[in-house]
């Protein structure tokens, strides 16, 4: 693999502290209807690893359709994971930009080839996730989805 199997961005999320508050700031803006707001899978069917460990961490999240791709707010609940650790560093913000691909560990390999790491790997209904650290080489971290080829 010389490149990632997508260029296109699907996703760009940030992390808040209070997802309903801002959910709702960001449907107001916009003139949208507020997204459902979900709670990701426990680590017993998310199966989530975060710094090589599994973790309990969970996240609320909600989810607005933007033109081409999806803004997506993140509300940590409990920890560790990458997302409180960005809100405990940073505050709220960016945390990443997604990208769809077709094999995770084709690209998980490439980027990790390429000094990335991996900080944070879990499963959701029809596919799976990776935080890759991209901070140094690209100015954020990024996220690779997979969705199952069924």
């Amino acid at each position: 693999m010389d490149k990632l199997s997508s260029n296109v961005i699907t996703q760009v999320a940030i992390v808040v502290r209070d997802i309903e508050k801002t959910a709702r700031h960001y449907a107001e803006l916009f003139g949208m209807e507020m997204p459902p707001i979900i709670l990701t899978d426990p680590q017993e069917k998310a199966h989530t690893w975060y710094q090589g460990q599994p973790t309990p961490a969970r996240a609320k999240l909600a989810f607005f359709r933007m033109g081409s791709l999806s803004l997506e707010l993140i509300e940590p609940i409990g920890s560790p994971s990458t997302w409180q650790e960005f809100l405990d560093t940073h505050g709220e913000g960016i945390h990443h930009i997604a990208f769809q691909i077709e094999d995770m560990d084709k690209a998980v390999q490439f980027l990790e080839g390429r000094g990335m790491r991996v900080v944070q790997r879990g499963d959701f209904t029809g596919g799976c996730y990776a935080y890759v650290d991209a901070t140094s080489q690209l100015g954020t971290m990024i996220e690779l989805l997979a969705h199952d080829q069924s």
